[in-house]
């Protein structure tokens, strides 16, 4: 048995153990199969379309890190900045299937939607979902607004998109039904960069020939965004296993905006690489449950 895994880290930070828990759960099911080796691949990709929060240093010490826990990979780093005219392609795809339009509103334009609306929908991610006004322009609107120069970004029309009978196969769960609408008319397109998280990760695992995706439970609502495009664009399906996420003592989610103690703290202060990777390997389980892990 064989398994093409990834992991996909944004290096806008320094890995903390969530991060390390969640590479080494893709790492061990391209490496290992039971007790037998198998000849599975693992993948480095960093996520790096955020030109404000992402750092070339950070992007460095994720490959350090990394290689300190004994997690190596196949083949040379994805690096998604790099590929941005494939993600262009994919959003000219889109486009052509009449399922883009182009949005001109600002965070503050929705936000003020947010406050004057009486019950603003919330998508799975707790934010307000995006109530559709540029939607409703016309063809000549929106040309006229483009040729004067307005910036925008390109948000797929979500009904018009949705596919019936959409489903994903969890392990050990077997398959669940997907529910996109869900996420309103999410951005495909950033209006600084010619991609967004959720267009980049379905193209590069199709590209990549990413079989099976191991990533946290909090992502596991995506699935179901990541899937229509899937079906969209007529990319692979891969099967998916979402792990739980460690927390602190606590019961926090460990974060990157909340302080998480990083990997190079813990080297710092004289933690061994084999104490964390055995510390894992004796994790209890590996459902969406929280659980509290700490590194003497």
């Amino acid at each position: 048995m064989t398994a093409v895994t990834r992991f996909a880290p944004s290096p806008t930070g320094y890995l903390h153990l969530g991060h390390a828990f969640s590479a080494w759960n893709a790492w061990i099911r391209a490496r290992t199969f039971g007790a037998r080796t198998v000849g599975g691949r693992f993948l480095l990709r960093l996520e790096d379309i955020d030109p404000q929060r992402c750092r070339p240093d950070y992007a460095a010490a994720i490959e350090e890190d990394l290689a300190w826990l004994g997690i190596d990979w196949d083949g040379p780093v994805r690096v998604q900045s790099r590929h941005l005219d494939e993600y262009q392609a994919a959003l000219d795809t889109l486009q052509q299937q009449g399922l883009l339009y182009p949005c001109f509103c600002t965070r503050a334009d929705i936000q003020r939607e947010v406050a004057t609306a009486a019950s603003a929908p919330h998508g799975p991610d707790g934010a307000p979902l995006y109530a559709g006004t540029c939607r409703r322009l016309s063809p000549a609107q929106r040309a006229e607004r483009i040729a004067a120069g307005e910036r925008f970004a390109l948000r797929l029309d979500m009904q018009a998109a949705l596919r019936p009978g959409l489903s994903f196969h969890e392990e050990h769960e077997g398959r669940i039904p997907c529910h996109p609408e869900r996420f309103g008319d999410v951005v495909l397109g950033r209006k600084d960069v010619p991609a967004s998280y959720h267009l980049c990760v379905t193209h590069d695992d199709a590209l990549q020939g990413v079989a099976l995706v191991t990533r946290g439970a909090d992502l596991k609502p995506a699935t179901d965004l990541h899937r229509l495009l899937q079906v969209l664009m007529g990319w692979p399906e891969p099967a998916y296993a979402h792990h739980h996420l460690l927390t602190d003592a606590s019961g926090r989610r460990l974060a990157k905006r909340d302080g998480a103690a990083t990997l190079r703290a813990l080297r710092t202060a004289g933690v061994a690489a084999a104490d964390i990777i055995e510390r894992f390997s004796r994790d209890p389980g590996r459902s969406a449950a929280a659980s509290h892990l700490s590194i003497a």
